[in-house]
């Protein structure tokens, strides 16, 4: 049965599915040498992220055993809620129907009593992490974000806080007129405890000038997040793939990545993200803008992305927001090991067009992880376990609202 089937193979067919005489030697060789250990290299990615049928069951078998190798068969997820606290962002990015101007019907602008009191609500209902992300106000002094970390903070000493892209941190570094490594090392000492790697999408030149007007620059980024982990400032990671890009982008993109996770050792997790395309610019006024990626475009990716970064960045997320709940539950036969989070809301994916709601219950995350034979763990940012789900949750200590001036 071939995984075009929605259907993927067992851990006990593993060894049969490499040595399946429809599988080409080409394919066959390289998959071989990763379960051997050898690095997967640019040019074999590339090669893999086009493979169908028997060659395609065999990948994703491959990338099924090596992340039960790295991380077992636990699937862990983390209780969460997205504070995107403006929605106010002139920078143009023709990817995105997210942004408003300033005075446009639906902007939106959160003062700093109500980011808390959403911070609030999540840890009443079980939230360990708030994700903090936001447009590119003009109107937002440097110093606003470092006032909503000590404003959470005053009132949820215990709350992890995730929060602002490598585009934020350019933007607030420089209405600040601090280098990145003094705003970043500022933001740490008010309670950042880690940073999204978003603002990342695809990290090639050429499609960067394509996607966005005035983004990051691909060096930008890479000095952005580096200079995060050098002061101690674990980050996560992405891609967003299915638009103008194709397997050799995502393959030097992954390798990227691999290469300053070399260097720092600062990245938690790689997070591929399918463009959502229904309502974006990019796709509405371009021709040759593909409307995402293809259901097999995702599984190869989330499949190789674990034989690249293997031994280097262990956790592999699915995003059930781009994905769907139910293709997201099968690609934990494809490489993947969690599953994010809960959200409670998600405005970015949603302002795009996106389908698939804005909040899983908990129990319906561990039901969709059981679903697929594994464990599930809900964990803290930083991939610590919390809890298994079948066991009783500790109280936590609820902590009062209130002391914003």
């Amino acid at each position: 049965m071939s995984t075009t089937t929605a259907q993927f193979r067992s851990l006990d067919r593993l060894p049969a599915d490499l040595v399946r005489p429809e599988v080409s030697q080409k394919t066959r060789h390289m998959l071989e040498n990763v379960l051997a250990g050898q690095e997967l290299s640019e040019i074999d990615a590339i090669h893999l992220f086009r493979v169908e049928g028997a060659d395609l069951d065999a990948l994703t078998a491959t990338a099924d055993e090596i992340r039960r190798r790295r991380v077992g068969d636990d699937a862990s997820f983390v209780i969460t809620r997205n504070i995107n606290y403006t929605n106010v962002c002139y920078m143009g990015c023709r990817f995105c129907n997210f942004a408003k101007r300033k005075d446009d019907p639906g902007a939106e602008f959160f003062d700093l009593e109500e980011i808390v009191r959403r911070a609030q609500e999540a840890w009443d209902r079980g939230a360990t992490e708030v994700c903090i992300q936001g447009g590119l106000h003009p109107n937002i002094p440097g110093h606003f974000y470092r006032d909503m970390l000590k404003a959470i903070k005053r009132v949820l000493p215990d709350m992890h806080i995730h929060a602002f892209s490598p585009f934020e941190i350019w933007f607030g570094a420089h209405k600040s007129r601090l280098s990145y490594r003094d705003f970043i090392r500022d933001l740490v000492d008010n309670g950042l405890g880690s940073m999204p790697g978003t603002a990342a999408e695809i990290l090639d030149t050429e499609v960067r000038k394509q996607l966005t007007r005035d983004k990051l620059t691909t060096d930008q980024w890479v000095e952005i997040i580096t200079t995060a982990h050098e002061a101690g400032l674990p980050t996560t990671s992405t891609i967003m793939y299915g638009h103008i890009d194709g397997p050799e982008h995502w393959a030097a993109h992954i390798a990227l990545l691999r290469d300053i996770q070399k260097r720092t050792g600062g990245f938690t997790e790689f997070v591929p993200l399918g463009f959502v395309h229904y309502k974006t610019p990019l796709f509405l006024e371009h021709e040759g803008v593909r409307p995402g990626p293809t259901r097999l475009e995702h599984i190869r990716m989330h499949a190789v992305a674990r034989l690249m970064l293997d031994g280097w960045i262990d956790n592999i997320q699915a995003s059930w927001v781009k994905l769907g709940p139910e293709l997201a539950r099968q690609m934990l036969a494809a490489g993947v090991n969690d599953m994010g989070g809960t959200l409670m809301n998600e405005s970015i994916s949603r302002a795009a067009g996106g389908q698939h709601g804005q909040e899983m219950l908990p129990d319906d995350m561990a039901n969709m992880i059981r679903e697929m034979g594994r464990r599930p763990v809900r964990r803290n940012t930083l991939y610590r376990t919390v809890a298994t789900f079948n066991e009783p949750v500790a109280e936590r200590p609820r902590h009062a609202a209130g002391g914003l001036a």
